[in-house]
């Protein structure tokens, strides 16, 4: 007997990629119902010969809502929605795709899903079954754990079947009902409340409009980082200091350098100059105390995961982290890269580092590279370094398949793809080593020294163009020599504000503060942006918060309501999540107590809604003849 095995994929191009893959490009394809469609081939499963036939759904199948009549605006009071019943359909948009399931679930006796394997992935995972095995109740469900499109990571995947896991499907449902209910209350109250009773246009421009003002469990303390740095920025209030600055000059080499004070600054004048007077006093010399001479390094990065790479992506390639986990999904599912939702930052013992970094040795820009990576007499090689992080699911990400360049790659595909590959030959790479000199000198009885470096083997830095280790040479002194000064003087400066938030930093506080997962982090980023609560400069990648977003965040605090701007309540959720995803605690005590927690802060800000119309009305005019 021929066991007919449905095996679903989360988008059409993973479909489309594991059936060439697994097929050896022999999988027929038809049309199914809408713009669906199946691969067809034969197969052997764990020793079984099979008819596989591969398909999709495109991200999500159910979406979760309220009830009707409570999915309407003014339906019920916006308290009400913390207990209004729910309910999980597959929307207009996306019944192809379930007819599609079910015709060819009747047929099949094996399901095998090959959703991403990640949280959601799980969740989709139950959301197919509830189709499939709504129609055919004999199905046998199995779950391909892969990270890579390649032949051999597929068909292992299919040596490794293993059961859906529930807890982790548990866990997303608890966070979608908790985002759903907390997100439509407060949006609601807020749209409700202040949408007719200011002219938006008066500090957003006149195509504003009447705003939506949203709410987002996770949008807003990733708001409240912006603003609150912000806030720290007005605050700051420039105080002068003063320091010594001494800088000498080798006439016959022309060699210079400049030399740092041991006391740095100090906000002083009068100290200063007492300090400053002997330094400068006619005939003072400065005499060498010390040089001291010490090897340094520059270490390769470790292993790429997805929070490093969206950070890197946006300092280094100067494009937005959604964008980047966006370009990095499609070389994924085009088989050039890994799965790019990792927290795995090393690799296992057993991966074959040596094989993928041979696949790259004829490329014409880092080939030559990889050749003497691979050549034990350059001595280049080094085992990957470990940042301590394994989700026991994904390897970091790597490249899977190697490309000169395709020619439907846009830029963005381009640097994106390049990046994967140089981080990933940077990390099989020995550290870059340099010597540094210190020079400490005395004058007048003050302290100063010096810094110069030699970069003696520049090793990974050669492929990752990303980071630079410039040399500075010192002129040529002996302890003990004396000299005078090209230059001693007395210098002031101001203190400065904290730079904006560019969204490295962004990325790193959410991830301290656990606001969203490692898959949702950008995301949160974008949403903000998009409700106009944000601006994120294109050069600098820093943000600053809107009128609109300083506003409400302004209000929230006049209110009291910090757990909803500051990430403490949001940290607290997701860690109750994670045990859910663990076994470890019921999904209906974990939304409870969220629900318990929020309705608490929602009821303070019922009270208080001439507290929110103050805070607000000072970034907006008042409304004429709206809204009274």
């Amino acid at each position: 007997m021929v066991l007919r095995v449905l095996n679903v994929a989360e988008k059409p191009s993973v479909a489309r990629e594991a059936s060439k893959a697994l097929s050896r490009n022999q999988a027929t394809y038809r049309r199914g119902p809408g713009n669906t469609g199946c691969y067809e081939f034969r197969y052997r499963v764990q020793g079984l010969d099979c008819t596989m036939v591969f398909t999709s759904v495109a991200g999500h199948l159910m979406s979760t809502d309220f009830q009707e009549p409570f999915n309407k605006w003014r339906s019920c009071a916006p308290l009400d929605l913390f207990h209004k019943p729910l309910r999980r359909y597959v929307p207009s948009g996306k019944r192809d795709l379930k007819t599609n399931l079910e015709q060819e679930a009747r047929r099949a006796q094996w399901l095998i899903l090959w959703l991403d394997c990640d949280r959601e992935g799980e969740h989709i995972c139950f959301e197919v079954m509830e189709v499939c095995c709504g129609v055919n109740r004999r199905l046998r469900v199995l779950r391909a754990q892969f990270s890579t499109l390649l032949q051999r990571d597929l068909a292992h995947a299919l040596e490794t079947l293993r059961e859906p896991r529930r807890s982790e499907a548990d866990a997303v449902d608890a966070r979608q009902e908790i985002d759903l209910r907390s997100g439509a209350s407060f949006t609601r109250f807020l749209t409700l409340s202040l949408q007719n009773k200011f002219d938006w246009s008066s500090n957003l421009g006149p195509t504003s409009g009447s705003p939506v003002i949203s709410y987002g469990p996770c949008q807003f303390p990733t708001l409240g980082f912006i603003v609150k740095r912000q806030w720290e920025i007005y605050a700051h209030v420039p105080e002068e200091f003063w320091y010594v600055h001494v800088a000498y000059r080798n006439e016959s080499t022309r060699q210079a350098c400049d030399f740092e004070w041991g006391r740095k600054r100090i906000f002083d004048k009068f100290a200063a100059e007492i300090f400053f007077e002997p330094c400068s006093a006619e005939g003072a010399v400065a005499r060498v105390e010390s040089i001291r001479e010490n090897p340094t390094y520059k270490w390769p990065p470790y292993p790429l995961s997805t929070i490093e790479f969206a950070k890197r992506a946006s300092s280094y390639l100067r494009i937005g982290s959604q964008e980047a986990m966006k370009v990095a999904e499609d070389l994924y599912q085009a088989g050039f890269i890994s799965y790019p939702r990792t927290e795995t930052d090393k690799f296992s013992p057993e991966f074959d580092l040596r094989a993928i970094v041979a696949e790259h040795t004829s490329h014409p820009q880092w080939g030559a590279y990889a050749s003497n990576l691979l050549d034990p007499q350059t001595g280049l090689w080094r085992n990957p370094g470990s940042g301590g992080h394994d989700d026991k699911a994904h390897p970091p990400i790597h490249p899977t398949k190697f490309t000169a360049g395709e020619a439907n790659w846009d830029n963005k595909k381009k640097r994106v793809y390049e990046f994967v590959v140089r981080h990933f030959l940077a990390c099989c790479s020995e550290k870059a080593v340099g010597s540094e000199s210190v020079i400490q000198i005395d004058l007048g009885g003050e302290k100063f020294s010096t810094r110069g470096v030699a970069v003696k083997a520049r090793n990974w830095l050669d492929v990752y163009p990303y980071r630079n280790w410039n040399q500075a040479s010192l002129p040529d002194l002996r302890e003990g020599e004396t000299f005078r000064p090209h230059e001693v003087s007395l210098r002031s400066g101001h203190t400065r504000p904290p730079e904006k938030l560019k969204e490295t930093d962004l990325i790193a506080k959410m991830e301290q503060h656990g606001i969203g997962t490692d898959a949702t982090m950008a995301q949160h980023i974008e949403t903000t942006l998009k409700r106009g609560y944000a601006l994120r400069e294109d050069q600098t990648m820093q943000f600053s918060p809107t009128p609109l977003g300083e506003a409400l965040v302004y209000a929230y605090k006049e209110m009291g309501l910090d757990n909803l701007w500051q990430p403490f309540l949001r940290a607290y959720t997701e860690s109750q999540v994670s045990s859910i995803a663990c076994g470890q605690i019921t999904k209906s005590s974990v939304v409870q107590d969220a629900i318990d927690k929020t309705q608490a802060q929602f009821r303070k800000a019922l009270a208080q809604l001439m507290v929110l119309e103050r805070c607000v009305g000072h970034f907006f005019a008042k409304s004429r003849g709206r809204g009274r």
